[in-house]
């Protein structure tokens, strides 16, 4: 069930929500959250379509607020609200709002979207496309317990990440860092078969991709050791190197679907590594309210640390030359030491010398 409000209110939206229900006889809300995605009209249907398969999982009221620019300084200067309520199958499962903002509304859509919030309910705000530098600092953010961003729909996906890392706030996560999710995975169960340490690694993806440098800093971050991006032609995440004191350890995925894993010692596993859709990536934040404390150390790293050079190795010793010239120091020394150990009176003679210098 659809219903169309122009020039509307958050009141009249409120009872329409209501009007659709009883319309459909499902009274009672069983919803566990509201998610606000804020996008354009462009990205919204995508952006929808994946909030309704993600709503099977956690069924939640769907807030889409869409920013409309007038073209004329006419219609710039008139505030309106149109909204679509939908309800029913038409809705997944739960409810959506597609909230339409004109004029001087748009500088306050924060406004509009809390009285629609689910009362003592969590808010996750999504930003599909065009996210806020600080998302917490954004008026629609402030109102999220969890504020989700997507750097690979930014047109720099690596300035994006560092941004991100600047401006992080507990509870901001990004898409690109759900995509590397079954990567994580495969790698820690991986280690935790190979008994040696690792001492350096690989990270091979296409160049925009943001999940390579989130994965490559997640490495660097848990085993302190110097990682290496290069670039591929993809599609995404083609291949990781973990050089260890066994041997290496690969995981490589050339079609974006099936791996290969091969360690020291054992006969090469194919293992499954599909690329995942938008939807189940939101499903996988929506799982979680609290702060990621994984991405924020793998965030705060810094990108502009990948590609060091390992530390230095300390200086070597003295050549075999030098060896005497040692040994005559060291015998130089030895009666000052001897000296010290000396009776009573050998030190008092010292003493008198001492004194008459």
């Amino acid at each position: 069930m659809k219903i169309d409000l122009t020039d509307t209110t958050s009141s009249k939206i409120n009872h329409a929500l209501v009007q659709g229900r009883r319309a459909i006889g499902t009274p009672a809300i069983g919803m566990v959250l509201t998610l606000v995605i804020v996008t354009d009209e462009e990205h919204a249907y995508d952006a929808l379509k994946a909030a309704n398969e993600a709503s099977r999982e956690h069924p939640s009221r769907k807030l889409v607020v869409i920013k409309r620019v007038s073209r004329s300084p006419r219609d710039r200067a008139k505030a309106r609200l149109d909204a679509e309520v939908r309800v029913g199958t038409s809705a997944g499962t739960g409810e959506t709002v597609v909230l339409r903002l004109y004029g001087d509304v748009m500088d306050h859509a924060q406004s509009v979207v809390l009285p629609l919030l689910l009362p003592d309910a969590p808010v996750v705000v999504w930003w599909p496309v065009s996210s806020p530098a600080d998302p917490h600092e954004d008026p629609l953010g402030a109102l999220g317990q969890r504020r989700v961003t997507d750097a690979y729909a930014a047109e720099d996906p690596v300035k994006e990440l560092s941004a991100r890392s600047a401006h992080y706030t507990p509870g901001d996560t990004d898409l690109a860092w759900a995509r590397i999710t079954p990567w994580r995975s495969m790698l820690a169960a991986a280690l935790d078969q190979q008994h040696a340490d690792v001492v350096s690694a690989e990270v091979e993806g296409e160049g925009y991709n943001p999940s390579a440098e989130l994965l490559a800093l997640w490495l660097a971050d848990r085993l302190g050791v110097p990682v290496r991006r290069t670039v591929s032609d993809g599609p995404g995440l083609t291949a990781v190197r973990l050089e260890t004191r066994n041997g290496p350890v690969v995981l490589h995925r050339p079609d974006g679907s099936l791996a290969t894993l091969s360690m020291p010692g054992q006969p090469d596993r194919a293992v499954a590594l599909q690329r995942r859709e938008t939807a189940e990536l939101l499903a996988e934040e929506l799982r979680r309210l609290d702060p990621d404390d994984i991405y924020q150390a793998a965030l705060k790293y810094g990108v502009d640390r990948l590609n060091e050079a390992p530390p230095a190795a300390p200086a070597p010793k003295a050549p075999a030359a030098e060896a005497p010239a040692a040994a005559e120091e060291k015998a130089d020394e030895a009666p000052e030491a001897g000296e010290k150990a000396a009776p009573a009176p050998a030190k008092k003679a010292g003493g008198k010398k001492a004194a008459g210098k």
